[in-house]
Formats: structure tokens, sequence, C-alpha cells
């Protein structure tokens, strides 16, 4: 590994606790604009028909850390700890807020997008924590040279159900009791808050752009690698089960966006990180992942929607 490389984890990114708190109040405003366009009648379908939510819900919280954690052990010393767990946290993250959108251009199945975005979210609150204790603690455990990490999940259950939770079932109610305003507020709430989320991470990359410059070269091979892997995985895995082409498409997406904004949140809470623990990798990963899946997802989505269009015109 280089000698610069390894000064990756010491490194402090510049995030006052003002800004720190802007993205708390960013990731709550967006998953309430999430939850506007979440419908009891789609709970209904989940249940009635489960297979295809089920499918893709497993994509996201059982294949994709699987994943991401042979591929931190197959990088092996190419990686710092850090670089390491910052790819198993963002792929302990739920899907992002922009897939339903993505899924769209795409021409996917955005029922489908919706349905996972919706138990996405809700199961988050259990599997993230789960999820990022497991894999995390486990590759801590291949290494002695490694720090093991004691991350308690009820306080990462805890962050996690202030941030998604509780907006989400805010969301959910003002929607089944405001119906007409919420048909009217829906889309300008889910354009200003990936509007917000995008200037975050603006803000973040100008405050932080020296380090940036001197990383960015390996941070953006590894997170292209690691959403090659999530995009690519999500649609073989439905293919397994034979799903129909804008079924596999739609999954690919939900695997491929994750809510790298929750990661970073996550990541700066001390109660759950430690600011002792040397974690400057971690917060490279979550913020390139919230810039790179963006480009990726709206650059494959117009690809497939093109194609479609071009499938769908007469013969």
């Amino acid at each position: 590994m280089h000698d610069d490389l390894l000064l990756l984890d010491s490194i402090r990114l510049n995030f006052s606790p003002a800004s720190l708190h802007i993205m708390n109040v960013a990731i709550g405003f967006i998953m309430f604009g999430v939850a506007l366009g979440i419908k009891w009648d789609q709970m209904k379908d989940i249940i009635m028909s489960p297979r295809k939510v089920i499918i893709g819900l497993s994509s996201q919280f059982l294949l994709l850390p699987a994943i991401t954690f042979v591929a931190v052990l197959a990088f092996g010393s190419y990686l710092t700890p850090s670089v390491a767990f910052g790819m198993i946290l963002v792929a302990s993250c739920p899907g992002g807020n922009v897939s339903n959108f993505i899924s769209s251009v795409a021409r996917a199945n955005v029922p489908l997008s919706i349905s996972l975005t919706a138990a996405g979210t809700v199961l988050a609150l259990l599997f993230t924590p789960l999820n990022f204790a497991f894999w995390g603690g486990l590759y801590s455990a291949t290494s002695p040279l490694l720090r093991p990490i004691e991350i308690d999940p009820l306080d990462m259950f805890r962050t996690v159900t202030i941030l998604l939770g509780i907006p989400v079932v805010a969301g959910i109610i003002f929607s089944q009791k405001f119906p007409t305003l919420t048909q009217k507020i829906k889309r300008p709430i889910s354009s200003i808050s990936i509007i917000v989320f995008i200037l975050f991470l603006v803000f973040a990359f100008r405050n932080n752009y020296s380090y940036f410059i001197k990383y960015i070269d390996w941070i953006l091979l590894l997170v292209l690698v690691h959403n090659t892997l999530a995009i690519s995985s999500g649609y073989l895995f439905a293919s397994f089960f034979k799903l129909e082409r804008n079924d596999k498409r739609t999954i690919a997406i939900e695997t491929g966006i994750q809510n790298s904004g929750l990661g970073l949140v996550l990541l700066f809470n001390p109660h759950i990180f430690p600011h002792d623990l040397q974690m400057g990798g971690m917060a490279f990963i979550a913020a390139w992942w919230g810039i790179w899946h963006i480009i990726s997802g709206l650059s494959i989505a117009s690809l497939w929607g093109r194609f479609r269009r071009v499938e769908d015109l007469p013969t």
C-alpha cells in the first residue's frame, strides 16, 4: 500500500457542527418526501404479492453486504481499514432517495421501486445497524492488526429511527390526512430534497478540496468498482429468479443506489463512532458514493430508457 494512502485514515474532514445539523435536517426532509409517496394500498400489495419485493430487499440487505465483504477481502492490503469499513457502511444503508426517479428515467417498474423504497426504509431500522455490526465486526476479526470496532447496534438503531423512522411515519400520516395537499407538494418536496442533498455534497467537496484532489483517483476507482458490483449483482440476482426485464432493472437500481448521506450522518455521530477512531476513509467513501451513484444511476437509466423507447416503436 502506498504510504500516502496510509495517511487517509487519520484525516478528519472539515464538517462543522452546523453543517452536520443541516445534513440531519436534509435527510429527515428527504425521507418525509419519500413517505409522501407511500400509500397503504402499496403495503397491502406487498403483503398480497411479496415475491418481487422480497427478492429486491434480499438483494439489497443480504446480497450486497455479503458481496461487499468479499470485495473488501479481495482488495486486501490495497485498502486502508477505514476505507474498508466505509464500503461496508454504505452497503448496510438503505436505498437512496433518488432511486424512484432513476427507475422512471429507465422506464423500469416504478411501482415496484416505490414499494422497495417503502419497505427498505422501514427494514433499514433493523438491518442497517445489524449489517454493519456483523460484517464490520467480521472484518475486524480478519486481522490482529485492526482495532476491533465496538459498535452498539442499539445506538445506531436510535439514530436511524430518528433520521428515518420519525420522518417516514410523519410523511405517511400527513399523506393520509391531507391527500389533496400531498399531491400538490409531493413533487416539489422531492425536487428540493435532492437539490439540498447535492448542494450539501458540493459544499463538503469545496471545504475538503485539497483532500479530495489528493485521494480522489483511488477513491473514485473503489467506488466505481463497488457501485458496479452493486448494480450488476442486483440485476443478476433478479435474473436468477427469472423476473421480467423491467423488474430486473428496478432491482438493479435499488441495489446500486444507496443512502450514503445516512452513512455520513451515522459516521459523524460520536455516540456511534468515537472521535478517536481514525475513520477518514469512511467519510471519503460515503461522500463520493453520494455523488457517483447519481451519475452512474442516471447514465444507465438513460441507456435503458433509450433502448425501451426503441423497443416500443411499432414494427
